[in-house]
């Protein structure tokens, strides 16, 4: 009779004066809560098709959690139709306190803009919170919707509960040995960690808040794209949550009365649920009347605080199998969530990044994270990393650095200091664990740059062939009338002042090994903008040469060189011819 029953309650087809005298009826038979068998399929995410990845830890949101078993009353809380037509005076036990009904709304609504075909309703939110924490403790939230003291389960230790050692470094349970389900919705830090949100906009995603956890776990139950409104599918989203046939039945009980009307409560005001679902170990041999190893669900003590029950599995004649959990130490500060899980990464507005050398970039890398449902994704750390040869840093000079999102998702690395080599390099920014989202900027170093040149005096440049010019050509270069430092020169002698014909006759330079060269490159200007050319030989025939010179950015000047003959060389004078003597006859 009992598993006809369940199957009734698993199809969502009857009414709920049924289901709840159902599972009532399951409870008053004292039979144990039941964890779904590997076989069994209805909650397992594998053999459901679902993705273990968003399951949670043995795919369960809370981690298979205690959870309280208390059923609806028999007595419907009024005829269908809207809360407004409840009276304030309707059963206590559809009352919902007003800030816990007004983030299942909200969460509602959200999620339809964001996934339109999961056609979530709130009252399942409203069911699970009720089930998980009796609606945070009858409402006892502070004015931002965050529960006060925290909502935390008993430690899962494998006592009693499954074993899960902790994920968050106690960040969010303040358990640094194993991890505790956590808040109004009771996620566990592991799932919180890929499915927390921030609906009320102060920036952070606290389990805590009743706004936060409503809206992951509304997203939570739309995962692998289920459709709420098929009850298979609202079947799978509820075990996921918690894989327990007897947590399944209690869920869609209160969802069916919560449908059938509900009101609103003041803050603190609400009912709170009494009967735990925690398992006990089970007795050797047959209980009388129970059946074989059947064990009742352990009562709490009506002295017992409200909330997410943390009892040890009773032992015959009371006592403990295992010692009882101590309170956990708050946390410190603003807890720092595990790393999210992404959606993906994209350019935040980032324009085209450019500078001269030794500059710096006006542009700032900028990238947007969001998660899988498109939302910003705050407080997520994003790493910037430069590659590339151009001595380029950010400030500070460091090549990687790590910045977390902000509310809106976005991440700016800080600003770029351009090395002193031109050339070209990337910025990568990486997010996400397992499979990172990246994105790579490509960026430029310019040389610096003179749009003008000119001599620092006005001496004639005269040399004698063979010998240096005595006096040296000394430039400076400015851009846009300003000095113009670490600007690259170029000297080149030529045959026209347009410096389109190399010159390979007449003055030259010497490389360092001496060898005369006529073009000379590398050469840059100094900290005032000057630059003092090596020395210049005089060679060739008398006359006058050309040197130009040219800067990056398109400065450039013409100085004329002039060759004077050397001595040796000069044409020798003309001797004058002797006076012819007469020949003497000669005798015959």
């Amino acid at each position: 009779m009992a598993a006809h029953i369940r199957r009734r309650l698993r199809k969502g087809a009857t009414t709920t004066a049924v289901a709840a005298a159902a599972v009532a009826a399951l409870a008053a038979s004292q039979a144990p809560a039941a964890t779904l068998s590997e076989g069994s399929g209805g909650g397992d995410p594998q053999a459901a098709g679902e993705d273990t990845a968003s399951a949670g830890t043995d795919g369960a949101a809370t981690g298979n959690s205690p959870y309280y078993t208390d059923l609806p009353p028999l007595v419907t809380p009024d005829k269908p139709g809207s809360s407004s037509n409840l009276p304030a005076a309707g059963r206590a036990e559809a009352g919902i306190p007003a800030t816990i009904l007004a983030a299942y709304k909200q969460a509602e609504q959200t999620v339809a803009t964001t996934d339109p075909t999961c056609r979530l309703p709130w009252q399942l939110l409203a069911a699970i919170g009720k089930v998980e924490s009796g609606q945070a403790r009858g409402g006892r939230v502070d004015a931002n919707g965050t529960a006060s003291p925290r909502i935390l389960g008993p430690a899962l230790n494998g006592q009693g509960f499954a074993l899960i050692k902790d994920t968050d470094g106690g960040a969010y349970d303040g358990d640094a040995v194993h991890d505790r389900a956590v808040g109004p919705m009771q996620f566990i830090p592991s799932t919180w960690a890929s499915w927390g949100q921030d609906a009320n906009g102060d920036g952070r995603k606290d389990p805590n808040n009743i706004y936060d956890a409503a809206l992951a776990a509304g997203r939570y139950l739309c995962a692998n794209d289920r459709d709420l409104a098929v009850s298979a599918d609202l079947d799978k989203a509820v075990l996921s949550y918690n894989r327990s046939t007897e947590y399944l039945n209690t869920v869609r009980s209160w969802l069916s009365y919560y449908q059938r009307g509900t009101h609103e409560v003041p803050d603190g005001a609400g009912t709170l649920p009494t009967t735990p679902s925690t398992p006990v170990p089970t007795l050797p041999g047959p209980r009388p009347g129970s059946g074989p190893s059947v064990t009742p669900s352990p009562k709490p003590s009506p002295s017992k605080p409200a909330g997410k029950p943390s009892p040890s599995p009773s032992k015959p004649g009371g006592g403990s199998t295992s010692p009882t959990p101590k309170p956990p130490t708050p946390p410190t500060g603003e807890p720092t969530p595990p790393a999210e899980t992404f959606g993906s990464l994209e350019n935040a507005g980032t324009g085209p990044l450019r500078a001269t050398a030794g500059g710096t970039f006006d542009e700032r890398v900028s990238v947007r994270a969001r998660n899988a449902l498109g939302a910003p994704l705050a407080k997520a750390p994003v790493t910037f990393t430069v590659t590339g040869d151009t001595g380029t840093l950010f400030a500070g000079g460091k090549k990687t650095v790590t910045v977390r999102t902000g509310a809106d998702g976005t991440a700016t690395a800080p600003e770029l200091r351009a090395g002193e080599k031109a050339g070209e390099f990337t910025v990568t920014a990486a997010a996400g664990i397992g499979r990172p989202r990246t994105l790579t900027y490509a960026a430029t170093v310019t040389a610096r740059q003179a749009d003008a040149i000119a001599r620092t005096d006005d001496k004639e440049l005269v040399a004698t062939s063979g010998e240096k010019f005595t006096d040296a050509v000394t430039v400076r270069a400015t851009f846009k009338d300003a000095v113009a430092p670490g600007v690259a020169v170029t000297a080149t002698m030529v045959k026209d002042r347009l410096g389109v014909i190399d010159n390979d006759k007449g003055p030259y330079f010497e490389d360092e090994a001496g060898k005369p060269v006529r073009t000379l490159t590398g050469l840059t200007t100094d900290a005032d903008g000057k630059l003092r050319l090596p020395d210049i030989h005089a060679a060739g025939d008398a006359g006058t040469y050309l040197l130009r010179l040219t800067t990056e950015g398109g400065g450039s000047i013409v100085v004329e060189l002039t060759v004077k003959a050397s001595a040796e060389t000069a044409p020798e004078e003309p001797e004058t011819p002797k006076a012819t003597e007469t020949p003497k006859a000669v005798k015959p």
